[in-house]
């Protein structure tokens, strides 16, 4: 067991509740991206932090702002570790947290053990699909999560399909539901301005070149490889804008040197920029001109709501809780997943519409500080938080760190 900083312990007379958000691995990520922004964006005067990575952390821990949060890696093994579950009880005791929350299936065994640890405030959330059970349908799955229900206090979904999932094939009582969606930093992420420097290579995108662009792990269920097969495909629906086109994929991950292949393979190696994973993303969005994601399954998509308040319409696959972010003909398009061949197709419009282009990325931004405002995310989370302490109020020890 390790930590990145002194073990955060609460000052005299430090009355703050202790939340123990337990996640698989603190990394590069969407989840992990909405939990960093949920602790340095919650008022440091209601709740203090605690990260317990089931595996380990990373460089990625240092976008933490706050100094009173501690990092913690348990280092599990792949497979099944149940020395992982002695370590997690061992370190739940010592740290007394008043709230345990574990995120997504890796994690929703370790409400048993934070039973047995004696945490009574436990929360579960439900993030995004993964890639062997895009819909939550595989029986293994549902099992477990029918099994570990009468365990979780509260549970909360980010998207309106994950709140019915829980709802219909788990079981769940409506009122241990929340529906809190992410939010957005729309001071960070903004419209570009003219006199902005762009952060692309020199000479990559010339005068009059149009920027298509997504950022994402680069692995299979974000499905990088539609883009560019639905990027190639333009070469032959859009042939005299095909020159001027370019492609912008941000991420790194299992499928980045396939898809450079993919691209080097068509000859189009030239019209993409395969960054890897990059500090700047928001200076990176504010150079395209259109945002797509081509995901087989997601939850709610940062980057999505990164792009929506860059200004930029976004084209998403129809899935998980795209439809919650985007809508159609307003602020961007929904296409079917898994089929780059209509992606192209949508993408084309786009590239043969300027006015269409700015009016729908107009409308992402404002769609993007009216709902999906970072003060809104926090304040869901909060109340979530509030609730079951009221249900499960702490004793009033001494010395009582959590």
């Amino acid at each position: 067991m390790s930590a990145a900083r002194p073990l955060a312990t609460a000052a005299p007379g430090d009355e703050r509740p202790l939340v123990a958000h337990i996640i698989h691995r603190l990394d590069v990520g969407g989840m992990e991206n909405g939990l960093v922004n949920l602790i340095n964006h919650m008022p440091a005067e209601r709740y203090r932090h605690a990260i317990v990575c089931m595996t380990r952390y990373t460089d990625f821990s240092q976008r933490i702002h706050r100094d009173d949060v501690s990092l913690h890696a348990l280092h599990k093994r792949e497979g099944k570790d149940l020395g992982v579950h002695r370590r997690l009880h061992r370190l739940l005791r010592s740290l007394r947290p008043a709230i345990v929350h574990t995120r997504n299936l890796a994690t929703l065994e370790a409400q048993a053990t934070a039973a047995a640890a004696g945490v009574r405030a436990r929360i579960h959330g439900e993030h995004g699909w993964d890639i062997g059970d895009l819909d939550g349908a595989r029986t293994k799955h549902r099992l477990m999560r029918r099994l570990a229900r009468p365990l979780v206090g509260r549970y909360i979904a980010l998207s309106r399909q994950q709140l019915d999932y829980l709802a219909g094939a788990i079981g769940v009582p409506e009122g241990r539901l929340h529906h809190v969606c992410n939010g957005v930093d729309t001071h960070r992420f903004r419209p570009r301005r003219r006199d902005e420097a762009s952060p692309l290579p020199d000479g990559f995108a010339p005068e009059g070149s149009l920027v298509v662009g997504s950022v994402m792990r680069m692995q299979a269920v974000k499905a990088p490889e539609d883009l560019v097969d639905a990027f190639i495909a333009l070469r032959e629906r859009a042939p005299a804008r095909f020159p001027r086109l370019r492609l912008v994929l941000v991420g790194d991950g299992p499928l980045s040197e396939r898809v450079a292949r993919r691209l080097a393979e068509a000859g189009v190696a030239d019209q993409a920029w395969l960054p890897g994973a990059r500090d700047d993303v928001a200076a990176v969005m504010r150079a395209l001109d259109l945002f797509v994601l081509p995901s087989l399954a997601e939850g709610i998509c940062n980057t999505v709501l990164e792009a929506m308040a860059c200004g930029l319409p976004v084209v998403a696959t129809e899935v998980g809780g795209n439809p919650d972010l985007v809508r159609p003909g307003e602020t961007g398009t929904l296409v079917p997943a898994g089929d780059p061949s209509t992606l192209a197709r949508h993408l084309q419009a786009y590239l043969d519409d300027p006015e269409r282009r700015q009016r729908e990325g107009e409308a992402a931004r404002a769609r993007a500080e009216a709902v999906f405002s970072m003060e809104a995310m926090v304040e869901g989370y909060m109340r979530v938080y509030d609730q079951a302490l009221a249900e499960h109020p702490l004793p009033a020890v001494p010395g009582r760190r959590g």
